[in-house]
């Protein structure tokens, strides 16, 4: 049997985050404004006077040429009064049909610490994130079709934190990571569950926020210091007899990364000095898989995906057979003025990745 190969590129939406009372209290100037669904002017122009009560010109230290806006379109650009119901249906929904079809598929939300990432990917009770509302959705899909297909789901949920993995649903030692020639990328000794309900997995999901790796700093009064990966594997296969009775099983990442920062804006010392100083290497290392997955636009060459626990676990995820939807961050201030823009450069160069994806 022929299997079709199809030609993806990598999914680029981007957040903008209402701003935190810190930020209103500075009266500094906003550096974001949302032109349409897809359209947003970085650093827009100082308008005629400026505006009543706010500051301009006083974080001019960015890229931004006098005079010029920086104009980037993206696959959708979510304002500050986006829901989270409005992400969910333009990130995961939108390829939740594609994970059922047999395609392995992932979410990542990259940022600097506060941008949102966590609020986007897990939410807060009354108001769920991305990783909940994709689970809901996806048993309601599985029930609308069990009577012409058997399923199986499979969790597991782990962390990277100062460059080792964690089981966040079964705590333990740190875990070896190796590759499979047949299974890919594997983490040795991961645990694996199978929930009975989409109740049943939302409690695990619970279960494993607690393990996480949280700590305050100047930026995030709970900011994740960890690198979050939930991942739900589908089998399937047809009930009705004269069918294929192959097994399909695909695989969705859902990631919540740690915030990039710097550290003489977290006033960070000792060990959360060495965390932060982690996080930004790891994340370093994912850039330069994204850069080099970009320029090779979907031909084979070196990318350096050993560089860091981080992008060999994400592998498959970023270059791989998968559909990918990356999820942008930011803050809408010009207090974080270097951060957004360099979370929107890397955004923008994420676009340019090709990936060959085929159905399970």
């Amino acid at each position: 049997m022929v299997m079709a190969v199809e030609d993806s590129a990598v999914q680029v939406v981007v957040r903008v985050r209402p701003p935190t009372p810190r930020e209103l209290e500075s009266q500094r100037r906003p550096v974001i404004q949302v032109v349409d669904e897809r359209v947003l002017v970085f650093d827009p122009e100082e308008p005629d006077g400026g505006f009543l009560g706010l500051k301009w010109g006083s974080v001019h230290d960015g890229p931004k040429k006098k005079g010029k806006d920086l104009t980037f379109v993206f696959d959708r650009v979510f304002g500050e009064a986006a829901t989270q119901q409005d992400v969910f249906q333009h990130t995961t929904h939108s390829i939740l049909d594609s994970f059922l079809q047999g395609y392995n598929c992932s979410v990542f939300a990259y940022g600097a610490t506060g941008a949102g990432k966590t609020h986007t990917m897990l939410g807060r009770e009354g108001d769920p994130g991305i990783m909940y509302l994709t689970t809901m959705e996806l048993y309601r899909r599985l029930e609308a079709r069990q009577e012409e297909k058997q399923f199986e789901v499979l969790i597991s949920y782990q962390e990277v934190y100062n460059e080792q993995i964690h089981d966040l649903l079964e705590p333990k030692g740190p875990l070896a990571i190796r590759e499979d020639p047949d299974k890919g990328v594997v983490v040795q000794g991961l645990s694996f569950h199978q929930p009975t309900s989409a109740e049943q997995l939302l409690e695990m999901l619970t279960r494993g926020n607690r393990n996480r790796t949280q700590h305050p700093t100047d930026a995030n009064a709970t900011s994740s210091r960890s690198h979050a990966i939930f991942q739900i594997f589908v089998k399937q296969q047809d009930r009705v007899p004269g069918l294929t009775q192959a097994l399909q099983v695909a695989k969705m990442s859902l990631i919540d990364l740690a915030g990039s920062e710097r550290a003489s804006s977290t006033h960070a010392k000792g060990e959360r000095l060495r965390e932060g100083a982690n996080i930004n290497r790891s994340l370093l290392a994912l850039i330069n898989v994204l850069n080099a997955l970009a320029d090779a636009k979907g031909r084979k060459s070196h990318v350096p995906y050993r560089d860091s626990k981080l992008t060999r676990l994400l592998k498959d995820s970023i270059g791989g057979n998968c559909r990918t939807v990356m999820i942008a961050a930011i803050s809408p201030s010009s207090l974080t003025y270097e951060d957004t823009y360099n979370t929107l450069k890397y955004a923008d160069r994420a676009k340019e990745i090709k990936l060959s994806v085929r159905a399970a």
